[in-house]
């Protein structure tokens, strides 16, 4: 068990009816009384932060007894809001990526939610996969507030040059890459990164994390991440965003040095604002065996266990992934809505380019994997950067990334 996991439960079992801080306070039941909340998250940019200002508002209109103080924590998010939960002064209501949600579930600083939940809040509503993620035993600790999948991004002015159609399979896009290969345009623009991966990793049945240990040096991972490299350093169809003097895939496409990249919905909201012109399109992740598949990264408001001020908590947490909150906090595409009425209300599942985005929401596979993931993840990225440049092969580099992780694992179980 990690060390922060252990001081956390330790202090919580010894000192949790004493600890003390912003959530502990009463909450406070006179009819002329103000209840105030304290709600943490990182930051966005100036119209996310409108669009949450605005719901924050609405909220206290709606709710005129409550008082909500928002905390942007700019900085190291989940290593200041552990140590402040470990403190006792931790939020009443705070993001929670669902990558850190095992982990953090696992601690019991969250609140259970299942006991709060009416039936007009209608949890059906919620894309499945994204929920699942932040549930437990059949408990739920936590609503996705929103997500993006990964989506493919393709250049229809280098796509009529080359004269190729929208791959819609892997090998079509492994023969559509060669295509551009030839005619002089760089084709797939990639970030090696296990984020991005994932899905494709376990293509072929495999598991990339088995009993929370990692499991990717396996052959059936192996093979299927090989065709990647395969691309890389064979084909020589993909680059990296620093191949080109890039900064991100994001970057790379924008500035039209490669013809297809696999990224996310934040980048329609950028290529709209920062490059107008730029006439592309979007579709789903080409299927690979024959199986759909994609990554969506999901944030979920959760309560703290410990605070004194739940029920105003929750009215919140109510809100903002209510029907109406959601509407508004994600009513200029900056981030997708979880809830499918919602989707549909604001025309997102029809729109060109974010409805293959909103499709794959159904099947993806959530960026989540166990309370170890983050330490799977940094070893495997930095051994399959260095089978992707050429420097070990893929199979030793996995081996490598994969022992060492456990290794490290094994020090908090």
């Amino acid at each position: 068990m990690k060390k922060w996991i252990l001081a956390l439960c330790l202090l919580l079992a010894v000192t949790g009816a004493v600890l003390t801080g912003c959530s502990n306070v009463q909450e406070v039941s006179g009819e002329n009384d103000r209840v105030e909340i304290v709600l943490a998250g990182w930051g966005g940019n100036p119209t996310e932060t409108k669009l949450l200002n605005q719901t924050i508002q609405d909220f206290e209109n709606l709710h005129p007894s409550i008082h909500v103080k928002h905390e942007v924590i700019t900085d190291q998010y989940m290593d200041i809001l552990k140590t402040r939960l470990i403190g006792g002064n931790g939020p009443d209501v705070f993001y929670l990526d669902a990558l850190e949600a095992p982990g953090l579930i696992n601690t019991g600083v969250l609140e259970p939610l299942n006991s709060y939940v009416k039936s007009d809040f209608d949890v059906q509503d919620f894309e499945k996969p994204l929920l699942k993620a932040f549930q437990k035993n059949g408990e739920t600790y936590g609503f996705p507030k929103d997500y993006s999948t990964l989506g493919l991004f393709y250049n229809k002015k280098l796509f009529k040059e080359a004269g190729v159609e929208v791959p819609k399979t892997w090998d079509e896009f492994e023969e559509v890459s060669k295509v551009f290969k030839k005619k002089g345009i760089q084709a797939f623009g990639v970030t090696p990164e296990l984020a991005r991966v994932f899905y494709m990793a376990q293509a072929n049945g495999g598991d990339l994390v088995k009993n929370n240990k990692a499991n990717f040096a396996t052959k059936e991972v192996v093979d299927a991440l090989q065709p990647l490299i395969d691309q890389h350093l064979k084909d020589k169809t993909s680059v990296q965003p620093s191949d080109v003097g890039a900064n991100s895939g994001t970057d790379m496409f924008a500035q039209q040095k490669v013809a297809m990249v696999i990224e996310g919905n934040w980048m329609i909201p950028f290529l709209q604002e920062s490059f107008p012109k730029l006439d592309y399109g979007t579709a789903e992740v080409p299927t690979i065996n024959g199986h759909k598949n994609t990554m969506a990264f999901t944030v979920a408001y959760v309560m703290n266990a410990d605070s004194k001020k739940k029920k105003a908590s929750w009215e919140l947490i109510q809100y903002l992934t209510g029907k109406e909150g959601m509407e508004t906090w994600t009513s200029k595409g900056y981030a997708l809505p979880t809830r499918k009425s919602v989707a549909d209300k604001l025309g997102f599942a029809e729109d060109k380019k974010r409805g293959p985005l909103v499709k794959g929401a159904a099947y993806a596979t959530v960026w989540q994997d166990g309370p170890y993931l983050p330490i799977i993840m940094n070893n495997f990225n930095n051994q399959f950067l260095s089978a992707f440049l050429g420097q070990s092969d893929l199979e030793t580099a996995l081996k490598k990334a994969q022992k060492q992780a456990n290794q490290e694992i094994s020090i908090y179980e």
